[in-house]
């Protein structure tokens, strides 16, 4: 008997057009492989359709808040329902950049230094006091960018003053706080993780941007990347880079799946920036590619993920 996959993907989060791209083909890749798929837009009819579609399973297809913050699956947990990929907590943990990198650090990782900038404190010091206490800890060039937001959406790489105020503004249009952080400057790359209880690192990929900064547009506009597998790093920061990748994976309580973005400086310093525990899932997307290196395609990389939710 076909196996029931109630797929969840759109949502109302700020990356919704990318969530429905992912969705429909993971449910293409689901179907490949023989498994009875319900796909449902998440909306306030979601757990009357759950309870009609009697999933064995739920493949959370949704980026960004409500989807990867840990508030579906707490839905989920409460209807008895198993899914794809972090639970509550892990999921919370690795959406909030600033709560993850104090984890990341006290597991020995190198993180960039950072500054957290809150609304009330724009509304009680108003911009000006923000600015200083951004300035006052950090130099330029520096990233601005929400604190709980994904697709490099609202960030800004600032490299003088003049540009500071407006980014922070931008900023705080997707998030009531702002992650303020060093710029670190070398190879960026990113890293892969399958697995529940024996996680393993898939190949690290190296990531180049057309604009020299792997944002939304470069993420998402076909020509604007490569994504070179194995990445051309130094076999010492190609080790300590899985390494590290594995290490953010446990620390948080990642389970199924996770990716994590990280840079290597000219030095072979390797800095992990953040973790994604539902990274994108298109036939082209990071992971994917990472696992077809490792000799795994697609709809088996789903089919994969599916197993190790219903362990």
């Amino acid at each position: 008997m076909k196996k029931r996959v109630a797929l969840i993907y759109g949502g109302r989060s700020a990356e919704r057009e990318i969530s429905l791209f992912t969705g429909r083909q993971v449910s293409s890749a689901l179907v490949e492989k023989g498994f009875q798929v319900t796909p449902l837009d998440l909306d306030d009819n979601t757990v009357t359709a759950l309870a009609e579609a009697r999933p064995d399973v739920v493949f959370i297809a949704l980026h960004g808040k409500y989807g990867e913050d840990g508030c579906l699956q707490g839905l989920l947990d409460i209807l008895g329902l198993p899914y794809v990929g972090s639970g509550v907590l892990a999921s919370a943990l690795a959406m909030n950049k600033a709560i993850s990198k104090r984890l990341f650090r006290l597991e020995g990782l190198l993180c960039p230094k950072d500054v957290l900038v809150s609304s009330h404190a724009l509304r009680k010091e108003g911009l000006q006091g923000v600015i200083g206490q951004i300035t006052k800890g950090l130099d330029y060039p520096m990233v601005i960018k929400p604190n709980k937001q994904g697709s490099t959406i609202g960030l800004t790489v600032v490299r003088s003053s003049e540009d500071l105020e407006s980014a922070v503004l931008n900023a705080f249009k997707y998030d009531d706080e702002v992650l303020v952080e060093e710029y670190i400057s070398g190879t960026d790359i990113t890293v892969g993780v399958l697995g529940n209880e024996e996680p393993q690192a898939l190949p690290v990929i190296e990531i180049r941007s057309v604009t020299g900064l792997y944002d939304y547009e470069a993420k998402y506009t076909p020509g604007m990347s490569e994504h070179i597998i194995p990445a051309q790093i130094g076999a010492h920061a190609y080790e300590a880079a899985q390494e590290s990748a594995l290490k953010a994976h446990k620390a948080l309580g990642c389970r199924g799946i996770s990716r994590s973005d990280l840079i290597v400086t000219p030095g072979d310093e390797v800095y992990i920036l953040e973790l994604n525990t539902i990274p994108g899932m298109t036939r082209t997307s990071l992971i994917p590619d990472a696992a077809k290196a490792a000799g795994m395609e697609f709809p088996d990389l789903v089919a994969f993920l599916v197993e190790l939710a219903l362990e």
